[in-house]
């Protein structure tokens, strides 16, 4: 898949495990969006309507599951950690001359390897209200527009007081969350591409790198780099 290119919203009757084995893939479904390097890949239960895309030229590998035959029992989209066993199992199922037998048997092994991760997706919930939609569309379109919430009452002719209540029945969300949660996952397609930290932190309007993973720890609970692999936060790092 080329960079920017995005695969229009549908659905499989099958279950499907959506992974990148170079590139880093987006997935999104309804309001919620994954972003995916090769370290880690999205369970799509059957059914579920979703669009996928790549943030930079990126090789999409699927694994498919009839749900009558497959024991996981998995109702959500669910992200999970790829590890050098799985994306060897996930590449050898690719084999046109695999045989049923050994095809069932890794597919067993991969049902084995799939576990959950405990991090969650960033949530940017969008806009419905002209004016909130406004504003959102302006900060989506440049992360570091560093304008104060009053600046952007006055673009779009409303008060602050009525900006920030538009905010908040429109989104579900104070307008600093937004921007931090909108901010946050600006930055994480390219911090799956490699990116150092500081031109990241400067590109989604943040002054200094620590200030950008303060804020990425206050907000999701751990650091990128824990984030991205999947791997679980313990007290003092």
């Amino acid at each position: 898949m080329a960079a920017g290119q995005w695969i229009p919203p549908h659905r499989h009757p099958q279950h499907q495990l959506a992974w990148t084995r170079r590139g880093v893939l987006g997935v999104a479904v309804d309001d919620t969006y994954w972003v995916l390097p090769p370290t880690r890949a999205l369970w799509l239960p059957a059914g579920v309507v979703h669009r996928t895309g790549a943030t930079r030229d990126a090789v999409l590998c699927s694994l498919y599951f009839e749900p009558d035959r497959c024991p996981l029992d998995w109702t959500e989209p669910t992200a999970v950690r790829v590890d050098g066993l799985l994306a060897h199992l996930i590449a050898y199922l690719d084999r046109e001359e695999l045989a049923d037998e050994a095809r069932l048997r890794a597919e067993a092994v991969v049902m084995d390897l799939l576990r959950p991760l405990p991090a969650t997706p960033i949530d940017v919930p969008p806009a419905v209200d002209e004016r909130v939609r406004a504003v959102t569309d302006m900060l989506l379109a440049d992360p570091a527009d560093p304008r104060s919430l009053d600046a952007y009452a006055r673009a779009v002719g409303v008060s602050r007081r009525t900006l920030t209540r538009l905010f908040a029945q429109d989104t579900g969300m104070s307008f600093d969350r937004w921007r931090t949660h909108m901010r946050l996952r600006a930055a994480l397609p390219l911090l799956a591409e490699g990116q150092p930290v500081s031109r990241v932190a400067r590109t989604v309007g943040y002054a200094t790198p620590s200030a950008f993973l303060t804020a990425f720890r206050r907000t999701v609970g751990t650091s990128p780099t824990r984030y991205l692999r999947g791997e679980v936060a313990f007290e003092g790092d």
